[in-house]
């Protein structure tokens, strides 16, 4: 069968290096002495360079081999962003273990499915409260962890504990170590990553070095265009995440960038001024809080201020989408560049070449307003289940009512019924322990030949990918229409008054929302709904509405470590409320 016309076919471009830790040694060969993360400690920030980092991998491969982990071996790494997280998942990997990266907002319970799903046999693990933890989850599949952080305190029984000082002290042969990752090979197995999910149980993505290798080799030409080598690029996403993992571990590390770990949400302003990078990425939440904070400020200002602001805003969206301004317009425009969005930039370091944004959809709405003030904000799409990186949009080629075009060497092709099909070597090998869900991931597409299968509903303009909606996830209702929620949720949590929000109404005769309002906006919630319902068809509007009882949370289990609300979860933990909404 001949491929559907919406598909695109892009060459591979061949990778310099076969698999990852012989990539990152092999840069740390040739600059040595160059930064490579900066991390806050000790009251200040501290620098690893690339031969510190190359010596301390050795040295934790040697101890690592001497503790008896071996090739195939996982191994969880559960831990903050931090230097050692760099050097163990780096050492794991060039002895041939098997990473298993896993959040450390996991529950009890949570650790002991990764644990058990994986197999894993050692932990490295960052603080003794995080290992008490991952020790209970492990109910004795365990027998080795490896402690970042000194313990104060008994450590855990049935479990050999280790300091990371003594591995780290361990005498390593880096020559000898740096020919064995030469010769690993690009289809070993590389890493776990157990993907968060909106519902169910996570799963093992397995990712081979080449898939890795596939994100970078379809990047790097990019970044070199937007210029980013010796700049910092501000960390901010968890490490077990697998976009970070990818991108803040190998991805920017080999092409000169310093990788900057935040300390978190809370100091982000402080450090977006004090680092000044070029690169930050996040998902749409956390720009979502920017745009409030923001707003709540300038309340707090003059009318006159307020008024250039709201004007600034106005002609950044008249430039992006029309009409074109008019001559009096341009000279306002450029006025207001200089008057309002230079003092934005400087907010955000003055240095940005690019605000990226991932992990859920991103509004066009809210990445309209930064945009409008002069701040590079572009979405990208991924999937742990393709390296993650599948296609971006660049600053000088921003479509933000996409999602960007696929990396070189990715193929992208819509199905009959909608769905995205995706093909190329950043694809995983398949679940772990699990043939029937990979068999529903990886199967033929339109050309008979095997693509990944995404899940999510899109459609391709001019080689641009549009993601409209998750396959699953439709309500169909009494009257047999089919609803998006994720159209209605986007729009609604778009909305200043409201935090989060989750539709429902399947089976029903119309749609409800559940919803959390914004600090203090509790009784413009009414409001808000009105608005989103003026935009929304009448079989899309909402019915009725109720207030959740308590913000979504990792701690209570409806939303996941990278802020996405889990839908099935709310549904069933609020299903008595939803019931009474239907009436």
């Amino acid at each position: 069968m001949a491929p559907s016309r919406e598909c695109n076919h892009a060459a591979s471009e061949a990778n310099q290096w076969n698999s990852l830790p012989w990539m990152l040694l092999d840069i740390a060969r040739r600059q040595p002495e160059a930064p490579m993360v900066r991390f806050w400690r000790s009251g200040g920030w501290q620098r690893m360079t690339w031969g510190e980092f190359a010596a301390s991998v050795a040295n934790v491969a040697a101890w690592l081999r001497q503790a008896g982990i071996a090739p195939g071996d996982r191994v969880l790494l559960v831990s903050e962003s931090r230097p050692e997280w760099n050097v163990a998942d780096a050492a794991l990997m060039a002895i041939g273990a098997v990473t298993v990266p896993t959040y450390t907002t996991n529950t009890t319970a949570d650790h002991a499915h990764v644990i058990r799903d994986s197999g894993a046999r050692a932990a490295i693990v960052s603080t003794p409260a995080l290992a008490a933890r991952v020790a209970e989850a492990a109910a004795g599949q365990l027998d080795l962890l490896l402690l970042l952080d000194p313990a104060e305190d008994q450590a855990p029984a049935g479990i050999r504990v280790h300091p990371w000082a003594t591995a780290l002290a361990t005498p390593g042969d880096l020559p000898l170590l740096m020919a064995e990752a030469e010769q690993i090979p690009p289809g070993r197995l590389a890493c776990l990553i157990y993907t968060s999910g909106t519902g169910g149980l996570p799963r093992g993505v397995m990712l081979p070095h080449r898939a890795v290798l596939a994100n970078r080799a379809g990047i790097a030409g990019l970044l070199e265009r937007l210029g980013v080598a010796g700049t910092p690029y501000l960390s901010f996403l968890p490490l077990s995440h697998a976009y970070e993992h990818t991108v803040g571990c190998f991805l920017l590390p080999s092409v000169g960038m310093e990788v900057v770990y935040s300390r978190g949400a809370d100091r982000l302003s402080a450090e977006l001024a004090e680092v000044r990078p070029s690169l930050v990425t996040a998902v749409p939440r956390l720009f979502e809080l920017m745009r409030a904070r923001m707003l709540a400020q300038l309340e707090k200002e003059s009318a006159l201020k307020r008024r250039l602001f709201e004007r600034t805003v106005a002609l950044g969206l008249r430039r992006l989408d029309g009409p074109k301004l008019n001559l009096w317009e341009r000279v306002q425009d450029a006025v207001l560049d200089r008057l309002v969005r230079d003092k934005v930039r400087a907010r955000f370091g003055g240095k940005l070449r690019a605000l990226v944004s991932g992990g859920a959809r991103l509004d066009p709405d809210l990445s309209g307003f930064f945009l409008a003030l002069g701040l590079p904000l572009i979405q990208g799409y991924g999937q742990s289940e393709a390296g993650p990186v599948i296609s971006v949009n660049l600053p000088w080629d921003n479509h933000r009512h996409t999602v960007g075009a696929p990396l070189r060497g990715v193929e992208a092709c819509i199905a009959a019924d909608g769905e995205l099909l995706v093909r190329g070597p950043l694809v995983m090998d398949g679940y772990w322990n699990d043939p029937a869900a990979t068999a529903a991931a990886l199967r033929p597409g339109p050309d008979g030949e095997i693509w990944l299968h995404t899940g999510d509903v899109a459609r391709m303009e001019a080689g641009r990918i549009i993601i409209t909606d998750r396959k699953r996830d439709f309500i169909k209702t009494l009257g047999g229409d089919m609803v998006s929620p994720a159209k209605i949720e986007a729009l609604l949590m778009a909305e200043p008054e409201i935090a989060q929000a989750v539709a429902a109404g399947e089976g029903q005769a119309g749609i409800v929302a559940l919803v959390v309002p914004a600090e203090g906006m509790a009784e413009k919630v009414a409001a808000a709904i009105a608005r989103v319902n003026s935009r929304l068809s009448s079989i899309e509007r909402i019915r009725r509405w109720g207030t959740a009882s308590a913000p979504f949370s990792v701690e209570n289990g409806l939303l996941t470590p990278t802020m996405k609300v889990k839908r099935r979860a709310v549904l069933e933990r609020y299903a008595g409320e939803i019931g009474r909404l239907y009436g």
